[in-house]
């Protein structure tokens, strides 16, 4: 059924003594589009939308645009694995808002990542096929495969945000308005436009049907109508912006360290901290203790700002939610593209900036490969300071740091430190699921007993 149909049958199940298979005979009759203005959108029967799910894929998409797509808590889904890929021949999304001799250069500095990357890579699988030989009981194939992915492992830091993926995604019908009403008001013009086509699929019929003689309908034409862009998120943002630049004094910024784990326990001044958080560059520690010294009328100045443009139909701000433990993370790109798939937390990130430098991963000097990999990397982020953001942002490499926020329960960090840390997975977060295992070990040592994370040098380069 289509998903606004689904919702209306199950919705009417749940009000009347009909069978669900009346109900679907009754919606086969009625209008569901009529049943949807009236209750989800006009009576805020939000979880009505819940009942509907569709599934969209995103084809040839940046990665940086991925990121944003898949920014919701209740989402399920995929993106390309670039563990499988070899992007030395993909290409890459330019951003359309950088001027011409901008663009010029970008692709100039993209090229030279994925002719490093495609030389890295080279490399390395030459280094680990020396290190590791096939064993006996192995099959050729088999081999092949695993060590072209640890091969892959290390080059993928000189990918970078533009380069293409591809993404699929189940959402209930709500999910699907909050992401496009979301989507909508994004720094990115890429982005901006895919909300744009998003809602367009909406209200068409579905593109890809399992039965092509059956009859098709809209996918989800009331929800489309009705996706308007949420200017509150936007709005709030840079009201906030302006307020850190204007209230928070300079100071001297010292080594973010990789990972660092509080336990906010006054819970206004954790608030205020979350929501300065994404539009400074300090660490999540050094605001909340700011906040805590902070007389109540200030922290509530911040929470009157971040509010000033909130309308009725405004839900409060991710920011407002929270989670025993606070996880401020400085690491690079690639780490986080693997770990913002973890959905039981929440999520904040502070602007992409180049300026926290890159990672470098042990075998690249090993396989003899330091001298090509340092200098395409200090030359695209040498680049990409030079370009207007946030076009720019689209030439980080996934080498490169940034900074990163995830508030969430004990149950999910001792989740993600597991499973992370085991030795199918990527070194890069492996280290950081290791170390968040440690750093709760330090916090909570009754709990961080409990995790059973496997260190970083066990290794074990054939097991995938």
């Amino acid at each position: 059924m289509p998903p606004e149909k689904s919702a209306y049958a199950l919705a009417r199940y749940s009000r009347s003594p009909d069978s669900i298979r009346d109900s679907i005979e009754w919606v086969r009759t009625h209008d569901s589009r009529s049943f949807l203005e009236s209750y989800y959108f006009q009576y805020g029967h939000a979880s009505i939308a819940d009942l509907g799910h569709t599934v969209v894929c995103f084809e040839g998409i940046s990665e940086l645009a991925a990121t944003e797509i898949e920014a919701e808590p209740l989402w399920d889904g995929q993106a390309k694995s670039s563990r499988y890929q070899d992007f030395s021949r993909s290409g890459f999304v330019t951003p359309p808002e950088l001027s011409a001799a901008d663009a010029e250069a970008y692709r100039a500095t993209g090229e030279a990542l994925l002719a490093a990357y495609s030389k890295v890579n080279e490399l390395a699988l030459a280094c680990l096929s020396e290190r590791y030989p096939r064993p006996e009981e192995m099959k050729p194939g088999a081999y092949r495969r695993h060590i072209a992915a640890r091969a892959f492992d290390v080059a993928r830091y000189l990918l970078f945000w533009g380069v293409p993926t591809n993404v699929g995604q189940v959402t209930s019908i709500r999910t699907l308005e909050k992401q496009i009403r979301r989507l909508k008001v994004s720094e990115y013009q890429e982005v901006r436009e895919l909300s744009q086509e998003l809602a367009g699929a909406c209200a068409a019929e579905p593109d890809c049907r399992w039965d092509v003689n059956a009859a098709a309908e809209p996918v989800a034409p009331t929800l489309a109508r009705h996706a308007d862009p949420d200017e509150h998120s936007a709005r709030s943002r840079e009201d906030l912006r302006l307020w850190a630049r204007q209230n928070l004094t300079a100071r001297e910024a010292a080594p973010p360290p990789r990972v660092d784990l509080l336990r906010p326990t006054h819970v206004p001044s954790d608030i205020v901290a979350t929501l300065l958080y994404p539009v400074t560059d300090r660490p999540f520690r050094e605001l909340y203790e700011l906040a805590c010294g902070w007389s109540q009328g200030r922290r509530g100045e911040v929470i009157d700002v971040a509010l000033g443009s909130r309308t009725q139909r405004d839900a409060l701000l991710d920011n407002f939610r929270g989670g025993l433990y606070a996880y401020d993370l400085a690491i690079d790109i690639g780490a986080y593209r693997d770990l913002h798939r973890h959905r039981r937390c929440q999520q904040f990130r502070q602007d992409y900036s180049g300026n926290l430098g890159f990672d470098t991963p042990r075998l690249v000097s090993e396989a003899g490969a330091s001298d090509i990999y340092e200098s395409a990397m200090a030359g695209a982020l040498d680049t990409m300071h030079r370009l207007a953001a946030p076009g720019a942002h689209y030439l980080l490499p996934f080498g490169a740091r940034s900074r990163f926020l995830f508030k969430m329960d004990f149950a999910e960090a001792e989740y993600i430190a597991r499973l992370r840390s085991g030795v199918k997975g990527h070194f890069s977060y492996r280290e950081i699921a290791w170390e968040m295992k440690c750093k709760m070990e330090q916090l909570e040592p009754e709990l961080g007993r409990l995790i059973e994370a496997t260190p970083p040098w066990v290794e074990d380069p054939l097991k995938r």
